[in-house]
């Protein structure tokens, strides 16, 4: 799914996904050899095979939503 990456009002990062007009603060970044998984404040867990260090936000990446 699409989602896109910005940082919120306080400066914290945060998801955005249009499908389901649902926007939510990460509240955990694990790097893994094969990607990023953000687990955001809603429990959702969402994996990024692209996701690098230092990105400009705000960017659009293919997320995988993980069960």
């Amino acid at each position: 799914m699409k989602v896109m990456l910005r940082k919120n009002n306080l400066g914290h990062l945060s998801v955005y996904v249009p499908k389901k007009d649902l926007e939510e603060e990460v509240v955990n970044r694990v790097d893994n050899p094969d990607g990023t998984v953000l687990t955001l404040a809603n429990g959702w867990e969402l994996k990024f095979s692209d996701l690098g260090e230092h990105i400009q936000l705000p960017q659009t990446f293919e997320a995988r939503k993980l069960a």
